[in-house]
């Protein structure tokens, strides 16, 4: 999973607010596939263990899309790999995490917040749901059974033996709940993640079984690679995507209805995505067939999804051959409404909608979501003890893809720029310590230390080493102290405890050997600033030419830069001209954007006509007391009018205070944006509001301001803006 919150991508580029990251009915009954052990010897001990998965489910479900409920019965047989005799089995029943508010997971609130205000109509309750155990038997008979905080617990009446098998029966009914969750319906899509009890992970070295409730901060995604039959009655026009080998047939009882069946060996976890308004698109390429269900709601959405598909087969053929074949014959992806977040599943993935400014070929959101087949899908792990383990190796493969891509931006330089010591908190922490902090600590920090022992060992011998640990533990689940073993058979002590240590130290920072020199940063910086503008202007179609966040970008793009304070102002008002050109130019320094500072009247008049004719302009101060907003004053005020900025009428509005950007009134291919207070100097109590509001209408992660008025103490009294999709996924606004 990765969350685009870019608040906490990158502490290092973060100035002020500039931001850089840069159903009820009787179930139709379908022929098995395959058969479940006969009761009278699902105990034996299965003479070929190897032949099946641990964990076998048969899922016959029907779903009841008026009222968005899906009944469902499974056949789960379940085989004793452990040296314990369990007198108990237990089940996760993630979707009571949709129970109430307090237990649903934290990371989606900002989308229900968004969905609530747009769906008035709907109460509290329709975002919630849950799942209701209706029966429980084994070896067809009943049992006593508790589900109790996202775990049921199933009596067994005979013990089961070690390398025992038994094979139990749930009839279960789940409330799909509205808004965005894992497991939720919104405007034409469900998502139906965690809808079925799924088998716990029996843990003989602590001799219980895993009961943890999904994480409310992050993942608990732990589970053993199983087999799955799933059957799911649906109305006719939905299109089903789910893991494993798809076939269709109607529904001969019920009309307009159909039965879609998956079959999905070896596999981690099962979801499915159903709406009556998906596309597929499919390519096969030497015996891996690549599925986007999309919606065909842009121009050319196909050749988006065509040049999707391209690059989901490169990062297929990337990753298998450096660190083991993918097994499967089908991969898909999952378009849907979830903003800000992308989520993994077994041989599936969950992307938000295309934009109309997507690059797929540098899509690095998407390129994680692929690299989780290996670190979730094949690789296991308890995400909610070491989610290092497969976030972080998720986030290094990502770059390790582009870095081979040629992508200099978001290859091995966007490692060598991170510095996230000063989150003090190890790789090896589990989800609760984290807390809010999973990001830096574990995709962050965890790539960081990957990339240490790439570096130390060189490519082909890291290579070698992540070919063994795939060979170790694919359809199994890893442990840090499993990986640090290999490390130690494959590269030697002296790696292993380097890892160790890295992955146990708060502190842990790249090796300075490794990291960029200081001119390589500021390059690398300017570059990522320079591609998050232009991909933030592109968003909005006719976005206006005078926009105050265009200024930055036309100085990234090389147009010249020129800073004009006052110089008769008061000695009140020149120390805040001080203060917030201070802060101004050390946000054009991160940046890297070169820039003249003029401050004095005759400096101004010789460069008027030429160098200040041929610039970006940034003026700050009150028009009064500012040389070049008098010497320009009929040409602002006619250029304001463009923008419906009244002028005269806001210069002479007392104790107020903004900015506005227009067209330079010498030259039509620049802007002149103006920091302005009316009288002497601003209020002391607006100071700060004043300063920050400056960052944020030139950064590229809040709304695309034309022009702002502040009352006496700061605050947006009339604006005019054009709202960035991005600002949400930011925090701004």
């Amino acid at each position: 999973m990765i969350q685009t919150n870019f608040k906490s991508v990158s502490q290092k580029a973060l100035t002020g607010s500039l931001i850089v990251a840069l159903a009820v009915s009787p179930l139709i009954q379908v022929s098995q596939a395959w058969a479940a052990p006969a009761v009278s010897s699902a105990r034996s001990v299965l003479a070929d263990q190897a032949q099946h998965a641990q964990v076998q489910y048969r899922i016959d479900a029907r779903l009841d899309e008026k009222n968005m409920r899906i009944k469902g019965s499974e056949t789960v047989t379940y085989r004793n790999m452990s040296k314990d005799t369990l007198s108990e089995i237990v089940f996760h029943t993630f979707a009571d995490a949709n129970r109430s508010k307090a237990t649903q997971t934290s990371m989606f609130e900002q989308n229900n917040e968004e969905i609530r205000k747009e769906n008035p109509q709907k109460k509290p309750e329709d975002f919630l749901g849950g799942i209701d155990i209706r029966s429980v038997a084994a070896e067809g008979k009943p049992v006593p059974f508790s589900n109790s905080n996202q775990a049921l617990s199933v009596k067994l009446q005979q013990e089961l033996k070690p390398g025992e098998a038994v094979t139990v029966e749930i009839g279960f009914e789940v409330k799909i709940p509205f808004g965005m969750q894992r497991l939720s319906y919104y405007k034409d899509i469900i998502n139906g993640a965690h809808w079925f009890p799924v088998m716990s992970v029996y843990n003989e070295n602590q001799h219980a079984w895993d009961k943890k409730p999904y994480s409310k901060t992050f993942e608990t995604d732990y589970y053993d690679s199983s087999d799955f039959e799933v059957h799911i009655n649906v109305p006719e026009a939905y299109q089903v995507l789910m893991p494993g080998t798809i076939t269709t047939q109607a529904d001969p009882k019920e009309p307009g209805r159909k039965v879609v069946t998956a079959v999905a060996n070896n596999t981690r976890e099962h979801v499915f995505f159903a709406s009556p308004n998906y596309k597929v698109e499919r390519v096969t390429r030497d015996g891996l067939t690549i599925e986007y269900y999309y919606f065909d709601n842009l121009p050319e959405k196909k050749k988006l999804v065509d040049e999707y598909i391209d690059t989901a087969f490169k990062a297929i053929q990337f990753f298998s051959e450096k660190y083991g074949k993918y097994p499967y014959p089908e991969f898909r992806i999952a378009e849907s409404y979830v903003e800000g977040v992308a989520v993994e599943f077994a041989r599936v993935i969950q992307m938000g909608q295309i934009r109309p400014n997507s690059d797929p070929a540098h899509d690095t959101t998407f390129v994680h979501e692929i690299a989780h087949q290996w670190f979730h899908s094949l690789i296991g792990n308890d995400s909610e003890k070491e989610s290092f383990l497969d976030e972080g190796f998720a986030d290094f493969s990502m770059v390790y893809f582009a870095e081979k891509q040629g992508d200099k931006l978001n290859g091995f330089n966007s490692i060598q720029v991170d510095d996230v010591s000063f989150i003090d908190k190890p790789i090896a922490s589990n989800n609760t310590e984290a807390g809010g902090e999973a990001n830096p600590v574990f995709y962050k920090k965890g790539r960081l230390a990957i990339y240490q022992l790439y570096r130390k060992v060189g490519e082909d011998n890291f290579d070698a080493f992540m070919q063994e640990y795939f060979k170790r533990y694919h359809y199994k689940n890893a442990t840090i102290q499993g990986l640090l073993q290999t490390i130690q058979d494959t590269l030697g002590n002296e790696a292993r405890k380097e890892m160790d240590e890295a992955l146990h130290d708060p502190q842990f920072a790249l090796k300075p050997e490794y990291r960029l020199s200081e001119a390589e940063e500021a390059s690398y910086w300017r570059e990522q600033f320079k591609a998050a503008y232009h991909s933030s202007l592109a968003q909005i179609a006719n976005l206006p030419a005078e926009t105050m966040s265009r200024i930055v970008d036309k100085a990234l793009q090389g147009e010249p830069l020129a800073i004009v304070v006052s110089d008769q102002a008061g000695s009140k008002a020149k120390k805040q001209q001080q203060t917030i050109l201070a802060q101004l130019e050390g946000t054009l320094g991160i940046m890297g954007i070169p820039y003249e500072v003029v401050s004095d009247r005759q400096t101004l008049k010789k460069k008027l006509k030429k160098e200040l004719g041929t610039s970006n302009i940034i003026a700050i101060g009150s028009a009064k007391t500012n040389g070049l907003i008098q010497a320009l004053k009929p040409g602002i005020i006619q250029k304001s009018q463009a923008i419906g900025f009244d002028w005269k009428s806001r210069m002479n509005q007392k104790a107020a205070s903004g900015a506005y950007v227009i067209k330079h009134p010498y030259n039509h291919n620049r802007l002149l944006l103006h920091f302005f207070w009316n009288g002497d100097a601003l209020s002391d109590n607006a100071v700060e509001p004043f300063a920050e509001k400056i960052l944020q209408s030139l950064g590229f992660s809040g709304n695309f301001y034309q022009y702002y008025v502040l009352n006496k103490t700061g605050q947006v009294a009339t604006d005019k803006k054009i709202a960035n999709p991005m600002a949400k996924f930011f925090d701004e606004e």
